[in-house]
């Protein structure tokens, strides 16, 4: 029992916790049977709340003797616990990915710390004991303290504690005492911990999750172990319970009962009480527990004495068989597939010190886009998301909080010289510690299917042993860990083969061989910015390789900050903004969610490649495929609509159950149609009973066929005036006049019903802003030759074709390439007032691939409101386009700009019919596809002010509104964002030939 704080602690990694209690499970305990039923504990005191604070550069300026009774903290600050003093105007925000954050400021190695540039955070808090908790032992609990602290309690020298992501407990029975008391923790930003906490995010310190008292019954239930097994045929529980008690057991009895959802007792069992006690039966005709149907049971553990409670305990059971079976990983006999995500802990505002409004939130977006896993990336979440995963039915891979990236892996190349924790012997049981503080609090959530290392920390002979443990204690999970993929030497660390970003194309060539372990990607999809396209290649493994079997987005949410801009407007800012410097800036936006947890577009694409049951309208004959384990469609209903050129006419509700794991097809489903138009058959799949997470009415899947039945064309009728200028050629009919300039080449005046609505010439474009995703491959080196070549070709030529129903002017123009590059722009004007555009781009060998060609169209800010018929409702591309739906739908410019934190291209649209644009009184433009589809977007500024800005802030007010029509645009990619090319089946081939053509015309 260590009497006496030592700082040397802070740079020896065989010191991670002092006078710390050992770790338990996280079941919740009462002291009688009202506080039970009332869900509350009057022996736990929450610390929560004000504390007076000092922020110091290091530990020589620190307040050494703050911890005394008689300190005077009339000097401190305040600050909330829990809570990062980062978030609370303290010390440097800091993002940095990989790198350490000292890298290129002291020449460090592990375990060094610098302790002249280690901050250190004075917490002190006055409380009174509550009286329930006097005379007992007593317990004081941080949840989570980033990243080493030690504690004293008035006056006297508790414990000291790291791995900021599990409980650190300490017995406080002695130096407590009834009436007012003295809590002092003080908080180092480094220690020897550092090295194996780098994670890719914000580097927060403080106390960050819950501090408590927890006072012990009489008698206490410390530990308790459930075994929720099933039967070899799934069908029966097999409980197994073994519960650690300590106190006063004398004349103790174990009064054990397990309840069904509806609280109905269907086992109970009676023993006498002992330092270890065992329960269980096996419980016939269970209901398994899977996340299509998370079935709770729940064990109630009575400790009595002459017929009264000591204790009562309270653990949520569910029954589930997890194995790895014919190179499978299989839940209650079924080959499971992950539709996951991982998921920081994290919040705009508090950083990571999140609230349960937070997770609510976040778990019921994820049910209700079709996530059916995430993983706790890349350390132990809080215990309440836990108890929401069992809860909602998220399948779990539960992190060690390890990850040491920027020990082994430097500028992207392998380089493991200093590698920890490797097979260091000093740092084994340390990494060991975690595992277990990791698995005792958890091991009884069902949620949790897969034990993980950690993150990114290369392999040895120490993160082996943890697998090895992991095996010992547990053998109803197995583990995983993706760092074996860079060294095969400890490939025995992992159950599974995972990796990280690999192609579908090397993910299908590892599944030809047959391989041993089954696969997933514990990463994939990396959703920085405009990202997520292509993602129907993985998905599409599924069906094509049974040991695929899924992945992980990453990742949930961006991890941006609000903070105060110059101009005292609150802002999103990410690294770099700080001034925080070593920084990896917008690598912290990674999220299918914004930070200020609003749906990016991605997740559209999202939640219809993930969703269980699949639809099919072919021939007007609708396929309904469950691929659901354990549930059929029995709880949801569908619903059939016919659109004519996107207009709902009809639509009716089917009751149909298909069962699990089947596909059944239904006929006589829509009303024939006989009338001309392009008609849309669409079913929908929706929520039949309110759940926890969904209304009733939810829609969870739709499928769509479209068919056309041909109408007649109707010659435009009018007389046209052509007035041949020196410099113009005009052409004027009933309410419009249009000019067509020989100098600007191109259309530069379109007067419809007295209303201008040309404020320059449209120019062709053959550009778009730079994604995340084309920065990282370096798009602007290899296709930058594209922006200047549309942003300064000239035109070279003009030819007028005139009729007695039409005039054509059509203009060459030469691009800014070296040679003769050219393409035509040919306008057609009409008698009613349309001017159809005619784009023609031939195809040259030898240049890069197009990102985009199109007709960019400046209108007036004015016109602004937004009406189309096409793929929607949210932002979509070609390589992002499964989960949009053909339709009508409105909008704004404005709202049409996705706030990605870099601006970037955004608000496209696909498969466009046409498109309105108008000002608040409906007057405006139609541009109408000509016997094709295009693709569109309308936005307050263009792709080049979205390209010259780092931050949504730094776009000005608008002053026109951009109308982009594109022939195509190649797709926005995604597998990564640092190297991943867009896939070649979505991009615009330089030598293919792209044409367009649409109408403009007033409305």
């Amino acid at each position: 029992m260590e009497t006496r704080a030592n700082l040397a602690w802070l740079q020896d990694p065989e010191v991670f916790g002092v006078n710390r209690l050992p770790a338990h499970s996280d079941h919740k305990y009462y002291r009688n049977e009202s506080q039970y039923q009332q869900g509350q504990n009057d022996l736990k005191q929450s610390l929560n709340g004000t504390w007076r604070f000092q922020y110091s550069k290091n530990a020589n300026l620190r307040p050494k003797d703050f911890y005394q009774i008689d300190f005077d903290t009339s000097a401190f600050d305040s600050i909330q616990v829990p809570g990062h003093w980062q978030t609370q105007g303290f010390d440097q925000m800091h993002y940095t990915n990989t790198a350490y954050p000292w890298d290129g400021q002291d020449e460090l190695r592990p375990p060094m710390v610098n302790m002249q540039a280690n901050p250190v955070g004075s917490y002190r808090k006055t409380f009174d004991l509550d009286e329930a908790l006097v005379g007992k032992t007593i317990h004081l609990s941080f949840q989570g303290v980033e990243t080493a602290f030690y504690v004293w309690v008035n006056g006297q020298f508790v414990g000291y504690g790291e791995d900021a992501f599990t409980p650190s407990e300490f017995d406080v029975s002695q130096v407590l005492h009834a009436g007012q008391n003295i809590i002092a923790v003080e908080v180092y930003k480094h220690s020897s911990a550092s090295w194996i906490e780098d994670q890719d995010f914000w580097r927060f310190s403080g106390i960050f999750r819950d501090v408590y008292l927890t006072a012990l019954p009489e008698a206490h239930v410390n530990d308790l172990k459930v075994g929720q097994d099933l039967s070899a045929d799934f069908k029966d529980g097999l409980l197994d319970v073994e519960a650690t008690l300590v106190g006063n057991l004398t004349d103790l009895k174990v009064v054990a009962q397990l309840l069904d959802s509806k609280s109905k007792v269907i086992w109970s069992e009676t023993t006498v009480a002992g330092e270890v006690v065992t329960l269980g039966d096996k419980i016939k005709g269970v209901s398994a527990w899977s996340a299509e149907a998370p079935y709770l049971y729940t064990l109630e553990i009575r400790l009595m004495r002459a017929n009264q409670v000591v204790e009562i305990v309270s653990q949520k059971v569910g029954f589930r068989h997890f194995e790895l079976s014919d190179g499978l990983m299989k839940l209650n006999g079924k080959r499971i597939i992950f539709k996951g995500i991982n998921r920081h802990e994290f919040d705009p505002y508090k950083g990571r010190a999140i609230s349960e409004k937070e997770m609510l939130w976040d778990i019921k977006f994820m049910k209700q886009h079709n996530i059916n896993a995430v993983r706790t990336s890349h350390y132990p979440n809080q215990s309440r998301w836990y108890e929401l995963c069992d809860e909602y039915g998220l399948y779990m891979i539960d992190e060690t909080n390890l990850e040491s990236h920027g020990s082994w892996q430097k500028l992207g190349q392998v380089e493991p010289s200093w590698n920890v924790p490797g097979s260091f012997p000093e740092w084994k049981a340390n990494v060991l510690d975690r595992a277990n503080s990791m698995y005792q609090r958890d091991k009884n959530h069902p949620a949790i299917l897969i034990w993980s290392c950690g993150n990114e920390s290369y392999a040895g002979e120490d993160i082996l042993a943890m697998t090895e443990f992991f095996h010992q204690v547990d053998a109803s999970r197995i583990v995983h860990y993706e760092g074996v993929f860079w060294n095969r030497d400890f490939e025995q660390i992992s159950d599974m083969e995972s990796r990280m970003y690999a192609k579908p194309a090397e993910i299908a060539a590892y599944l030809d061989t047959k391989p041993a372990k089954p696969y997933i990607s514990c990463e994939y999809m990396h959703a920085m910015g405009n990202s997520l396209g292509g993602m129907s290649l993985y998905t599409d493994l599924e069906e094509q390789y049974d040991q695929y079997q899924g992945g992980f987005i990453w990742d949930f949410i961006d991890q941006a900050v609000y903070k105060k801009d110059n101009y005292g407007q609150t802002v999103l800012a990410y690294g770099g903004d700080f001034d925080d410097r070593q920084s990896d800036y917008e690598f912290s936006g990674d999220g299918v969610v914004f930070a200020n947890r609003t749906a990016t577009p991605k997740a559209q694409e999202m939640k219809q490649l993930y969703a269980n049951v699949k639809i099919k309208v072919a021939n007007q004959v609708v396929t309904v495929r469950n691929q659901n384990l354990f549930v059929s469609t029995g709880m949801t209903y569908f619903v059939a609509h016919i659109k004519r050129d996107g207009h709902e006419i009809w639509s009716k509700r089917f009751d149909w159950d298909v069962a699990a794991g089947k596909s059944e097809s239904f006929g006589d489903v829509f009303p024939i149609q006989s009338i001309a138009g392009e008609y849309t058959y669409e079913v929908t799949q929706h929520l039949k009973n309110d759940t926890l997470w969904a209304k009733n009415g939810y829609e969870l899947t739709f499928g769509q066929e479209v068919q056309t039945i041909a109408t007649k064309t109707i010659k435009p009728s009018g007389k046209l005036t052509v007035v041949h200028g020196d410099v113009n050629i005009g052409v004027k009919g009933d309410n419009f006049h249009v000019l067509l300039s020989l100098a600007e080449g191109g259309l530069s005046s379109y007067r419809y019903e007295g209303r201008e609505y040309i404020t320059r010439t449209p120019k062709t474009s053959f550009w778009r802003a730079l994604t995340d995703n084309d920065r990282g491959v370096k798009h602007g080196f290899d296709r930058g030759l594209w922006l200047g070549a549309g942003l300064y070709q000239k035109h070279v030529d003009a030819k007028v074709e005139e009729a007695t129903d039409r005039v054509t002017v059509t203009f060459t123009h030469q691009l800014a390439l070296p040679g003769e590059i050219l393409h035509t722009v040919a306008y057609t004007v009409y008698p009613d007032g349309r001017v159809a555009v005619h784009l023609t781009y031939p195809g040259y060998l030898g240049l890069p691939s197009l990102p985009a060609y199109g007709y960019d169209l400046k209108l007036k800010e004015q016109y602004h409101k937004v009406r189309y018929y096409g793929n929607g409702p949210a932002e979509n591309y070609r390589d992002r386009k499964v989960g949009a739906r053909l339709g009508i739908f409105e909008m704004t410019a404005q709202d049409n700009l996705t706030p990605y934190l870099v601006p970037q291209e955004a608000g496209n649209r696909t498969d466009v019919r046409w498109l309105e644009v108008s000002d608040e009184s409906g007057h405006g433009l139609r541009i109408s596809g000509q016997n094709q589809v295009f693709e569109a977007s309308v936005l307050p500024h263009s792709e080049y002010e979205l390209e010259n800005a780092m931050h949504q802030e730094e776009l000005a007010k608008s002053h026109f509104t951009w109308v982009r029509i594109l022939a195509g645009q190649m797709g926005v990619g995604g597998d990564d964002s640092w190297g991943a090319p867009v896939h070649q089946e979505y991009w615009l081939p330089a030598d293919q030939a792209l044409e367009l053509t649409f109408t403009i015309q007033g409305i």
